[in-house]
């Protein structure tokens, strides 16, 4: 693993951590984490592999980076104070963002330092045509969590931006004691 992608890791990792501490729900909020992940998908996601049962190893990390993406927004804590829409990332939807970001880490770390015949191994057994089925199937697992997650919020709190003021009256209005 070279610096970039140790920061990229450690950023993704650590962006749930800014969100521990309430705050307001900006275009910001979305634009950062989809960013970083638009980032690592053009920097590491060069194909997609196809053959053997790579389609198999892609579509399961995907279900897994879906689930903790949709459970970490739900647990997601949305209100609305005045006219802003406050989050804060609660407690297990922290641990699942740092579960789902921090696996792929550590499976990236364990492969460079001594898991490469083990994933070799596997690959072959269940017909898994390379490293690059493994860094598509990752690459897009962190892709999906952050966009299901954001996904998620964004749905949770669509009723909370909708103009809150009362209907206007239908009763014409009263001027100088005639109605209008």
């Amino acid at each position: 693993m070279n610096a970039t992608t140790w920061i990229t890791d450690i950023a993704l990792v650590l962006i749930v951590f800014r969100q521990l501490r309430e705050g307001p729900l900006t275009p910001r909020s979305y634009l950062l984490p989809l960013g970083i992940v638009a980032f690592v998908g053009f920097s590491y996601l060069d194909t997609v592999p196809t053959g053997g049962n790579d389609l198999v190893l892609i579509g399961a990390l995907m279900a897994v980076g879906a689930a903790l993406g949709i459970a970490g927004g739900v647990f997601t804590r949305i209100r609305r104070v005045d006219a802003q829409v406050l989050i804060r990332a609660g407690a297990v939807s922290a641990v699942l963002w740092v579960i789902g970001m921090g696996a792929r880490l550590g499976f990236q770390v364990w492969v460079d330092h001594g898991g490469a015949a083990d994933v070799a191994r596997f690959s072959t057994d269940h017909r898994i045509t390379g490293a690059q089925a493994w860094v598509a199937a990752l690459v897009l697992m962190a892709l999906t969590e952050v966009v299901t997650r954001l996904a998620t919020i964004f749905l949770r709190s669509r009723p909370l931006t909708r103009d809150r003021r009362p209907a206007a009256d239908p009763e014409p209005t009263v001027a100088a004691g005639r109605r209008a």
